[in-house]
């Protein structure tokens, strides 16, 4: 049977994204608004939230409840936590990660950005850009998000003044030119009353923008990953198992399992594995469905060679001539995650993609201040949420690409040998 390609559900109506500020900016109450006037809220929740509002005195519904789930946060009126919720328009779909404002919660942050697409900084728009603010914005450019929306929040409070909200503008855009964010828009809004959230607002006829959803509807996240170079981690090689195929045509046979990072490959293209470097052709793709002529970024397939090259978990196959560098040693970015400081004779795991290696930081090149973005040279640790630059050293080669080009074989993270705790998540500089 001549094979057909792979038939690929489409993600574009999916929309991935991190909210945050600071403390008090309105957070939880403008994600609250979306989904209470999205018709995202089922009855029963929204019965519990009626409940809890009267038990604390409030006059109207708390929207802030809906993603402040835990006890501790409901007694604090803060977020701690990251708060995932979904919701869908008959425009798109979205999961909202609603991040902690706090600077002792910035590793919070950074794990709920980590698979984001766009990002929702707010802004007071009564104490304007606070420290805060840079820091989010910093770590939304760090973990390469293209789609910033500074959401000035309560315009209500400064009576809906245009020459306010104008001043905000002009500050955030140079924020974001600063950081090279590439993509970032403005909006005023007032998540309390529900100005320019999800409908246009009446008291801001100067703004001609369009509301948050709007605008979140229509956010281009499109990343297009097959045109990337081909990048496919191997999972797991696959052999019959013993007993279950007696024919001659499996005693030969070997497919290596993996989803495709990044790009395309097809039947009789040229690839080579690494870290080795051998090459072959690939002589079938396989899915759960039968055999295919082409698979595509995203798909989860087994390929085949027609070489019996020794190829295990860990490896990467990319295309002959397009490969990612291969090194031992290299510099990225790290945002220390774990509560005890980095310990330079700690001993540590290294996870790549699917291939995990001992890695030790051969030096601190320096550490980020993440509240006003100056750079300290050769500090001697990184402390819980201090993002800095390291030079690491592992014991195999991995194959590498810098995280600005392929957010998946340019991150890593780093785990703890002796607990098995994630202690860091980091990301490659120099491939």
């Amino acid at each position: 049977m001549r094979p057909v390609e792979a038939f690929t559900i489409p993600e574009a109506g999916l929309l991935r994204l991190v909210t945050a500020g600071s403390v008090d900016d309105g957070k939880s109450t403008l994600i609250g608004r979306l989904l209470y006037d999205s018709k995202g809220i089922f009855e029963d929740q929204l019965a519990a939230l009626e409940n809890v509002s009267r038990r604390r005195g409030k006059g109207e519904l708390d929207l802030s409840l809906l993603t402040d789930g835990l006890q501790a946060e409901r007694e604090q009126g803060i977020t701690i936590d990251v708060a995932y919720r979904y919701f869908a328009t008959p425009r798109r779909r979205f999961i909202i990660a609603d991040s902690p404002g706090h600077e002792q919660y910035t590793r919070n942050m950074v794990t709920a950005a980590s698979t984001a697409s766009a990002a929702v900084v707010l802004v007071d728009a009564r104490r304007g850009i606070l420290t805060q603010t840079r820091r989010h914005s910093f770590i939304a450019s760090l973990l390469g998000i293209r789609h910033v929306v500074f959401a000035v929040n309560k315009m209500d409070l400064v009576e809906f003044s245009e020459a306010r909200f104008a001043e905000l503008r002009q500050q955030l855009e140079e924020l974001a030119s600063s950081l090279g964010l590439p993509h970032a828009r403005c909006v005023p809004l007032s998540a309390l009353l529900g100005d320019n959230v999800v409908e246009r607002s009446e008291s801001m006829p100067w703004y001609e923008g369009p509301a948050l959803l709007e605008l979140l509807e229509t956010v281009d996240d499109s990343l297009d990953l097959e045109a990337l170079p081909l990048r496919f981690p191997v999972q797991t090689v696959v052999r019959p198992r013993a007993g279950l195929a007696s024919e001659d045509r499996w005693h030969d046979f070997r497919g290596y399992g993996g989803r495709l990072d990044s790009g395309i490959v097809r039947v009789g293209d040229p690839v080579a594995v690494l870290p080795s470097g051998l090459t072959a052709r690939v002589s079938g793709i396989h899915t759960h469905e039968g055999p295919v002529a082409l698979a595509r970024a995203r798909q989860s397939v087994m390929l085949l060679l027609d070489e019996a090259l020794d190829v295990s978990r860990g490896d990467l196959l990319s295309h002959v001539g397009a490969q990612p560098r291969v090194a031992t040693e290299f510099s990225a970015n790290l945002c220390w995650l774990a509560s005890s400081p980095l310990d330079r004779r700690r001993r540590l795991l290294l996870k790549h993609t699917t291939k995990t290696v001992r890695v030790s930081v051969a030096s601190l090149d320096y550490r980020v201040d993440v509240n006003n973005l100056e750079r300290h040279a050769a500090p001697e640790t990184l402390a819980m949420n201090d993002v800095g630059a390291v030079q690491l050293r592992v014991t195999q080669p991995l194959a590498l690409d810098a995280y600005g080009q392929n957010r998946f074989t340019g991150s890593f993270i780093l785990i703890d040998e002796a607990t098995n705790a994630t202690v860091a998540a980091g990301m490659v500089l120099d491939a």
